[in-house]
């Protein structure tokens, strides 16, 4: 059978250093840094006292306070996130059938908060069992694509992709594929994410994964830095309305970029760490390539995962050299992790979408924080260092890899016709 094309008509964005998509854009080829001390909790205990959390959101400017309580602030973000997509790609003004549009949607973790409060209100209680009714529809990493399809009656393929840091680039792919072979005509996709939290926080530091760096939290985050120490934890969403390209031209609707092809693997290596020749990355990436049938020298630009760790961020690099061979000396390479932290199961999303406006716009989000050049790194490589460059963007290729080895690259093209 032949695969149908797949498009973006619709973005929603909800990140540390902006609200809307058109904010986060603008803090993204600013070089804005989203990270702050802790204010969702008392962090002077916990090695890490920062992180990139959302600016300004108040619950009550989106729900009204009894619909609130029912939800974490995971499915909140999500339901915020996919508003602004909807409305963007005008899909409940145009007669769409609701039975032909799914959501699928990731999550790493889904309702920390919710479950960590639980469980300390009981163990802090006599022993008697005394749970908030809605504490498990409100923890459950799925109910945020059920929260979706309830608010709008979208009746399509509905579920939560879960793969750690990969989440979001998986219900991507899921939703490209659905979308391809036939099964849906437009999928709201995308992640979301709110673990900045005492058991977040503390759990991320055990592993020993977040920077320490509490003297100076906006520049913690230095994918590429000979310093860097660790990511900085981030919250927030992002959506993407994926949609049949016929279906979208037939309703007149925006088309920011085509999905041409995206990959997944696994490392098969170590449950935190990635493997260290960039085996998993390396072939994530090539199969992305193929099923895109594009040659790497076709690839503009890579949104790379870059989390800012000592090991993760050379293993990557170390695969793109190998798959993209001289080429890779004129792609842009950047890290947008060091301006938004990492949202983990979100993170695929709202990368996605910054290597969607970088295709629209023609700029590259800079890499910021670089101080010191890393000797382990190939230094001609263009890794974007501190400042945005205008260059075309044609193709652009974005990757999330997760704990437990799990790896994923999607690509977007220019659409000219």
């Amino acid at each position: 059978m032949e695969l149908k094309r797949v498009v973006v008509t619709g973005l929603g964005a909800l990140t540390p250093i902006g609200n809307t998509v058109s904010e986060y854009w603008n803090g993204l080829v600013n070089g804005v840094s989203g990270a702050a001390p802790i204010t969702r909790f008392d962090a002077s205990k916990f090695k890490t006292q920062f992180a990139c959390e959302v600016k300004g959101y108040e619950p009550e400017n989106y729900f009204d306070r009894k619909e609130a309580r029912k939800m974490d602030l995971f499915t909140q973000f999500a339901l915020v996130v996919a508003e602004e997509a909807v409305k963007d790609a005008k899909l409940i003004e145009d007669n769409v059938d609701v039975d032909r549009i799914g959501v699928i949607w990731g999550s790493g973790i889904g309702g920390l908060r919710t479950f960590q409060e639980e469980c300390v209100n009981f163990a802090n209680g006599d022993g008697t069992p005394r749970f908030n009714p809605f504490f498990i529809p409100k923890m459950i990493a799925d109910i945020s694509a059920g929260q979706i399809s309830i608010k709008y009656g979208f009746r399509g393929p509905n579920f939560v992709t879960v793969s750690a840091c990969a989440s979001a680039t998986n219900a991507l792919l899921d939703s490209y594929n659905y979308i391809r072979l036939g099964m849906a005509d437009v999928i709201v996709s995308g992640g979301s994410e709110a673990a900045v939290t005492e058991a977040g926080i503390g759990g991320f530091n055990a592993l020993k994964a977040l920077s320490e760096r509490n003297d100076s939290p906006e520049t913690a985050s230095r994918p590429f830095d000979a310093d860097r120490d660790g990511f900085v934890l981030g919250e927030g969403a992002g959506a993407i309305i994926l949609e049949e390209y016929e279906h979208a031209k037939a309703r007149g609707a925006k088309i920011y970029a085509e999905i041409i092809g995206g990959g997944m693997s696994a490392d098969a290596h170590h449950i935190t760490a990635p493997h260290p020749e960039g085996l998993g990355a390396l072939n994530v990436m090539k199969n992305a390539l193929r099923d895109a049938n594009i040659k790497p020298e076709e690839v503009d630009y890579i949104n790379v995962h870059g989390t800012s760790t000592p090991l993760g961020d050379i293993s990557e690099v170390k695969a793109i050299k190998q798959v993209f061979g001289e080429h890779a000396y004129n792609l842009n390479i950047s890290s947008t992790k060091s301006m938004t932290g990492h949202l983990l199961g979100a993170a695929g999303a709202i990368e996605a979408i910054a290597s969607i406006l970088a295709i629209q716009n023609n700029v590259i989000p800079p890499t910021i924080n670089h101080f010191t050049d890393d000797e382990n790194l190939d230094s001609r490589l263009n890794l974007t260092f501190n400042k945005a460059q205008e260059r075309e963007v044609k193709v652009a290729l974005s990757n999330t890899f997760g704990f437990g080895g799990h790896n994923t690259s999607v690509l977007f093209r220019q659409v000219n016709d």
